[in-house]
């Protein structure tokens, strides 16, 4: 087995998938069977990747990189608490809501926030609408 770093060329997303071998890869890529799992592109590719390298238990630093993520967690908390109280939550209906607000010059009390594609973002950014992507930690998520 092997794992490659792939990356959708369209939406800029970087994962990781498994592989018999490399010629496994090849034949999946040339049969058009690798698609992007956000926008569902074909247009994926190989990155450079590291090599496994296995280190002692020892040597690792858990408690780091644990503390780290505790910290960027708790940075994105707070922004997400901050857009629930001062932004409305249009769902599903961000890229209709945004439009309406750009295009019949809506006033609006507060800004929006919600859910959009990666085909819905670049369609808004092409019609000349500011909209940004943030991460999104789920309440229930420890």
């Amino acid at each position: 087995m092997i794992r490659y770093s792939l990356v959708c060329k369209d939406c800029d997303i970087n994962f990781e998938s498994w592989f018999s071998s490399s010629k496994e890869y090849e034949k999946l890529k040339s049969k058009k069977f690798l698609k992007c799992h956000i926008c569902n592109s074909l247009n994926v590719k190989k990155t450079i990747m590291s090599p496994s390298v296995f280190m002692s238990k020892k040597n690792t630093n858990i408690d780091g990189q644990s503390k780290k993520y505790k910290e960027i967690k708790k940075t994105i908390s707070r922004y997400q608490d901050f857009i629930k109280k001062n932004f409305e939550y249009v769902g599903n209906n961000f890229a209709y809501e945004a439009r309406s607000v750009h295009y019949q010059n809506k006033k609006v009390s507060k800004g929006i926030y919600g859910t959009a594609t990666k085909e819905d973002l670049k369609e808004l950014k092409e019609e000349g609408i500011a909209a940004e992507i943030i991460p999104w930690i789920k309440d229930d998520i420890n």
